[in-house]
């Protein structure tokens, strides 16, 4: 609702908006033409029954909830005054409590999208995804879905390879050994579904900032600042040589790390440093002994 306002007195027609605040007011005298009301909510909800029934607001919405954030529900068994209803019309609201709970997801492809929603939510708690990259993710499966690539693959794949694709748009380290383990697939069926989504799409895929993965790393493996801040520099001395290039970004991250930890005295045993990396005893031993080479360490 808008509330109008006269200009009195005021001879300037130009008006500003001001998107902020939701006001369009004159720029000579600062007269308000219209201002949005307070939308606030301020009732404390808990749930979402309380939220359909208490908020004076919209709900947020997001490509994350399968409806988009525009969801329904029918309340509790009473009326406005808070009396109970009768035995018929309880029987009356369960039935329609059903049938608006099947038509939601008439559609088999409906149905898909709420399990595929909910598998990468649970990713998100567990691999500590930001809103931003989940809403990347949810858009670019909803685009998967609409060009039904999800025919003939998993939901669960196909959903695990926009995540990747989301997290290396929006710089997230997240590595294909890190989604995989955690959403429970095959690296090699997340690599075949990235693959589908970049050839379909036409992506191009930023590379990685390998210093971001080693300071996951080090802080994975509670490294001291001193010694995070020392492979950082070994680290950017490789990169300035060149040797960098072509290279894994987490096995030249792990092998800084793990050089650094060594010459700091901070020494861990490698098959603790490749189960947290993981990067392999062998490539980590190799890649150390070629940057230790390379810098004269």
């Amino acid at each position: 609702m808008l509330q109008k306002y006269q200009i009195h007195n005021c001879s300037n027609s130009k008006l500003i908006t001001d998107t902020f605040n939701g006001e369009i007011f004159c720029a000579n005298c600062g007269t308000v033409i219209e201002e949005k009301l307070d939308n606030h909510n301020e009732t404390p909800v808990h749930s979402l029954e309380d939220f359909m029934s208490k908020s004076q607001v919209g709900s947020k919405q997001s490509l994350s909830i399968h409806d988009k954030g525009m969801s329904s529900i029918i309340g509790k068994d009473k009326d406005a005054k808070g009396k109970s209803l009768s035995s018929s019309n309880k029987s009356r609201f369960n039935r329609l409590r059903v049938l608006d709970s099947r038509s939601k997801a008439r559609k088999s492809s409906e149905r898909t999208l709420v399990k595929s929603l909910t598998f990468l939510n649970g990713l998100k708690g567990k691999l500590g995804i930001s809103e931003n990259t989940i809403e990347g993710t949810s858009s670019l499966f909803r685009r998967a879905q609409k060009h039904q690539l999800i025919r003939g693959r998993s939901s669960d794949d196909l959903m695990a390879a926009a995540l990747y694709v989301s997290c290396r748009q929006t710089m997230t380290p997240r590595s294909l050994e890190d989604i995989s383990e955690i959403a429970n697939i095959t690296k090699k069926h997340l690599q075949k579904s990235v693959r589908v989504l970049i050839n379909e799409f036409g992506l191009v895929l930023p590379q990685y900032n390998i210093s971001s993965f080693l300071t996951k790393l080090s802080n994975d493996l509670g490294f001291s600042e001193k010694t995070k801040r020392y492979a950082l520099k070994i680290l950017s001395d490789v990169e300035k040589c060149g040797s960098a290039a072509g290279k894994n970004p987490i096995g030249q991250a792990a092998a800084s790390l793990y050089l650094a930890s060594m010459l700091m005295g901070e020494n861990i045993s490698q098959s603790t440093f490749s189960k947290i990396s993981g990067i392999s005893t062998v490539t980590l031993r190799n890649r150390k002994n070629t940057i230790q080479k390379l810098l004269e360490l």
